[in-house]
């Protein structure tokens, strides 16, 4: 079983940047679709950003598109989220998630099988 450990989350002034890791242990993630999802209080959790196995393809929700960027290295069995200009809205506790085996697309209907406890992002206007 595959288990994922989210870093970088924090307190930010809007239109601030912030950049989350997502690192596996136990297995290797590099195989593995990958994706970033959030949750705000209140709010069902929704689809961020998406990553191919390779890193070949991405994936954005039109509200981070632009300000966001997925990327993994797979050497080092990581997958980051760069988050530049941050707005309140953006305020969640952000998750990893790990989709299918060797997925050519990770998308918001990708099926996501693990997922890492979370890290919180507060953006503070």
């Amino acid at each position: 079983q595959v288990q994922l450990v989210e870093s970088g989350g924090g307190l930010v002034q809007a239109g601030g940047s912030l950049r989350l890791s997502c690192a596996g242990s136990g297995r290797t993630v590099s195989t593995y679709a990958m994706g970033w999802f959030r949750q705000a209080p209140g709010k069902e959790r929704e689809f961020v950003a998406g990553i191919s196995w390779s890193g070949g393809s991405t994936y954005y929700a039109d509200s981070v598109e632009g300000r966001f960027t997925i990327s993994r290295d797979n050497a080092k069995n990581t997958v980051s989220l760069q988050m530049n200009s941050l707005k309140p809205e953006d305020t969640a506790v952000y998750y990893c998630a790990g989709g299918p085996a060797y997925a050519k697309v990770a998308g918001p209907r990708t099926k996501y099988d693990f997922w890492g406890q979370g890290t919180q992002v507060t953006v503070s206007s």
